[in-house]
């Protein structure tokens, strides 16, 4: 069923983090990372962490509803970095899209593109030059669609001394 013209679309309130957090969860459990390969805290932490990129980094939420529920939700906000940021803004002022999840059945409607084109469009009203994310393996179906392209990021496991790789990104 086609809900995608049914859907409303808004910026996230304050008191929806809980269920923004909650979609990130299942965002890397259907990305095959087992229950136990999450911490248990995980709730807290991906509270405290909107809270503070919602100060420092102009943090940003959008959802989409259908009948009054939340049915996938994105974030946004200024990418901190990886290194030190000795780039005036004109030149790079980067945003990061993050956490964009729909619920399986509402997926393939075109819901997780208009999240990312609110996104989008916020991040170049707050300035930035340019929109980064890392695709999921489902989004990198998406993304390509609406512009991104493939970075000269490069990644590479690292085995622990148990064996185990180290696959949370």
């Amino acid at each position: 069923m086609d809900t995608s013209k049914s859907v409303n679309y808004r910026p996230a309130r304050v008191d929806e983090d809980s269920l923004i957090a909650e979609h990130f969860y299942y965002l890397w459990r259907d990305n095959e990372i087992p229950a136990e390969g999450i911490i248990a805290e995980w709730l807290e932490v991906s509270l405290q962490f909107i809270n503070r990129v919602r100060q420092e980094l102009s943090y940003q939420g959008f959802v989409a509803e259908l009948s009054g529920e939340v049915i996938a939700s994105a974030g946004c906000q200024l990418f901190a970095g990886l290194y030190p940021h000795i780039l005036t803004d004109n030149y790079r002022k980067y945003g990061y899209i993050w956490g964009v999840y729909v619920e399986p059945p509402h997926r393939n409607q075109g819901i997780a593109k208009q999240l990312m084109g609110m996104s989008m469009k916020y991040l170049k009203t707050i300035g930035c030059t340019r929109a980064i994310l890392h695709a999921s393996p489902s989004g990198k179906l998406v993304y390509p669609s609406l512009g991104f392209s493939n970075t000269n990021e490069m990644g590479l496991d690292l085995p622990r001394e148990n064996g185990a790789v180290d696959r949370s990104n």
